[in-house]
């Protein structure tokens, strides 16, 4: 037994061991300079040349706040690389996945499942994802270095239906004041609220890109903007209802995704008006476990509901129940709110497309009528420069009829199906924007209850 402690606290042991690991990891990294890093390795074990760990004596005794500085620098230093590499802690914020995963639903999100990303901005504040703590303005994170995509190797790839984290597209560009909303969506609402001042004025109706420029010209002029790189981006949470390659379509609520029917979701939500003779108890909604941000409106006899099908059964017994009524857009029904926002396709959010799922290395004819639709990945997403004369589409100045994808992309769409902002507003989710897939819930809290009874034991520790 000595002698195997004695081997263990052998230098060259130690040396050996990590080295061995530190190469493994190099192999994962597929970038072999970081093979320089022996070399400290080396130096911490062997030579002993350079006190890496400055802060602290090497051969005299620190006193008890230099030894709590030292554990603080490997804490901090140990969890960021577990952060990066295996897995983090993600709150769910909003309702968008209701009832799935609940407001309130702390999750272990494995960074593995799909591969960790390299880290685009590395120099950062640690567990800060785009401003410092306290702060809405200050940037946690600098620029001075930037790094390319790159993803390591994971145990799987991203199937359809699966729940996924990601960086939220539409986050490159935030409005400081409003940073609940994504900034494009902003510019959209102001730019109609601009066309229907001169519909009312019987002013001259402008192009679509006049509206946008004035609109865009309002916002950088009166809020503060800001720009954010991909990984510095808000952090969403969404169900990947087609993958690449896919054709998606919604008909009546219904996704079906290469013509077949999506398969069912037992906990998804989608908004009922409920007709009554009488107000429901407050103790009803309880019962049923409807929480506030499900009630969307209420009056004596009618009320606006976010509901699964389960609850929707429930309430159909209630005597006093007169009428449930799903709340559908009809079929050709156009909602400038939805995307790729070109009214000649007469989408909204419950009858949409269909429409392809850009694959990498796919080829599509590209023509003015579809280019609305691949217009942000060309031009934003695969760092293209986009021109448009008349019936002319012009990349990195050659005119061209054709474009080849260089990445994948997903659609995400959120289990709450009308109360939800996700791709059926902003598009596609990009492969480079995939931060990872949750796997249980360590923690619930029900902000609708104060403690104890705010925690949701029956969720705690349950697969997703």
């Amino acid at each position: 037994m000595k002698n195997i402690i004695d081997i263990l606290k052998n230098k060259y042991f130690k040396f050996g061991l990590i080295s061995f690991l530190y190469i493994l990891f190099i192999i994962w990294l597929h970038n072999y300079w970081y093979l320089l890093g022996l070399l400290i390795i080396f130096d911490l074990y062997i030579s002993k040349k350079v006190n890496w760990t400055f802060w602290k004596k090497r051969e005299e005794e620190n006193s008890k706040f230099v030894e709590w500085v030292d554990a603080l620098i490997f804490a901090v230093i140990a969890v960021t690389l577990i952060n990066i590499f295996l897995f983090q802690n993600y709150k769910i914020p909003s309702g968008s996945m209701e009832k799935t995963l609940m407001i309130g639903d702390h999750l272990y999100v494995s960074k593995m499942a799909y591969g960790p990303r390299i880290p685009q901005t590395p120099l950062s504040f640690p567990f800060s994802q785009n401003t410092m703590p306290l702060a809405k303005k200050t940037k946690s994170y600098l620029e001075w270095i930037k790094l390319d995509y790159k993803r390591l190797k994971g145990f799987g790839k991203i199937k359809r239906d699966d729940i996924v984290v990601f960086n939220f597209p539409a986050g490159d560009t935030v409005v400081i004041q409003m940073s609940t909303t994504d900034y494009y969506g902003i510019v959209r609402g102001y730019m109609e609220q601009l066309k229907q001042l001169d519909t009312q004025n019987n002013s001259a109706i402008r192009s679509d890109d006049s509206y946008y420029s004035q609109a865009r010209k309002y916002i950088w002029d009166n809020y503060d903007v800001v720009s954010r790189p991909v990984d510095r981006r808000d952090n969403y949470i969404k169900r990947c209802v087609a993958i690449a390659g896919d054709t998606l379509e919604m008909k009546d609520c219904q996704i079906f995704v290469n013509h077949t029917p999506q398969k069912y979701i037992e906990n998804s939500q989608h908004m009922y008006m409920i007709k009554t003779s009488q107000a429901f108890n407050p103790k009803t909604f309880e019962k049923l476990e409807i929480a506030s941000n499900d009630i969307k409106g209420t009056s004596s006899s009618m009320y606006q509901l976010l509901l699964t099908d389960a609850k929707v059964e429930k309430m159909k017994k209630f005597s006093n129940v007169i009428e449930i009524q799903r709340m559908v857009d009809p079929a050709g029904e156009y909602s400038s709110r939805v995307f790729p926002y070109d009214s000649t396709l007469h989408w909204n959010k419950d009858n949409f497309g269909p429409l392809y799922i850009p694959q990498k290395g796919k080829t599509i004819n590209l023509s003015t009528k579809n280019l609305p639709i691949y217009k942000q990945i060309i031009d934003q997403y695969e760092h293209n420069d986009l021109v448009v004369n008349g019936n002319k589409i012009f990349i990195n100045g050659e005119e061209v009829t054709t474009y080849t994808f260089k990445m994948d992309y997903y659609f995400m769409i959120g289990d709450n199906r009308h109360d939800s902002a996700d791709s059926r507003f902003w598009g596609f989710v990009p492969e480079d924007h995939i931060v990872g897939k949750p796997k249980f819930i360590w923690l619930s809290k029900d902000d609708d209850k104060s403690f104890p009874k705010n925690i949701r034991l029956k969720r705690m520790f349950t697969r997703i």
